[in-house]
């Protein structure tokens, strides 16, 4: 009798050790298929539409501090007003500012590549004075201006040229020849040509910043008015 209920006792407890297992083994088979289910789920990601291109001709900016907009804002410099008034005045461009401060003729010239890339309609070309105030050598600006301005005119761009003086202590003659390169340079080639890009800024107390080198803000206003009149003459509407 003892051993009976003995054998009884085992049995239910392995029957009942066997079914917890089985139990178990299905939970756990069913929490794997459904976390399997759920990494399959693809949820839709928001789409960002792309903003559209702009495919207005451009006007290109190239050129130095001046251009770049040393010492102002952003949305102030003068091809940002320059852009405002064409607008404005109802020409269908987008202008460009490839300026940086510091740069050079030469520096021009290496960058070159990208800018034509733009496949600008008219080039605004701001450079030469880095190279005065650094003394670097009358015929290598002038070369530079010359190789710059003839292969943006090869890829199908109109150029005005934008000079710039030095100040006076750099001596009468040597500010003469530099005046010259954009002058003859102009006259050659027939490009439009303002002979001073800080017409009507330079000395203006407002109008330029306490190094007496950059236009203000207001400064750089006057400067896109002014080169308007010699850019307008080149577009279309």
């Amino acid at each position: 009798m003892g051993v009976t209920l003995l054998i009884l006792t085992v049995v239910r407890l392995l029957s009942f050790f066997f079914t917890s297992l089985f139990l178990t083994l299905a939970l756990t088979s069913c929490a794997q298929k459904s976390a399997e289910s759920e990494e399959k789920v693809d949820i839709p990601k928001p789409t960002v539409a792309a903003p559209p291109l702009d495919t207005r001709p451009v006007i290109l900016c190239f050129g130095d501090s001046i251009t770049a907009g040393y010492g102002i804002e952003a949305g102030q410099t003068y091809p940002d007003i320059l852009q405002q008034l064409l607008d404005k005045k109802g020409f269908n461009y987008r202008v460009v500012n490839s300026g940086i401060s510091g740069d050079t003729t030469q520096g021009g010239l290496d960058r070159l590549t990208d800018a034509i890339r733009l496949k600008p309609r008219v080039t605004l070309l701001e450079l030469g004075g880095n190279d005065g105030l650094r003394g670097i050598a009358l015929g290598l600006t002038r070369d530079n201006l010359v190789q710059i301005a003839a292969r943006l005119e090869a890829s199908g761009s109109k150029i005005v040229i934008l000079g710039i003086t030095l100040p006076r202590n750099y001596g009468p003659d040597y500010i003469r020849q530099f005046e010259a390169n954009y002058r003859i340079l102009s006259a050659e080639k027939k490009y439009a040509f303002m002979p001073f890009v800080l017409e009507g800024v330079y000395g203006g107390k407002s109008l330029m910043q306490t190094d007496g080198i950059h236009p203000t803000a207001a400064g750089a206003a006057v400067i896109a008015n002014n080169v308007l009149k010699y850019l307008e003459p080149l577009l279309d509407k």
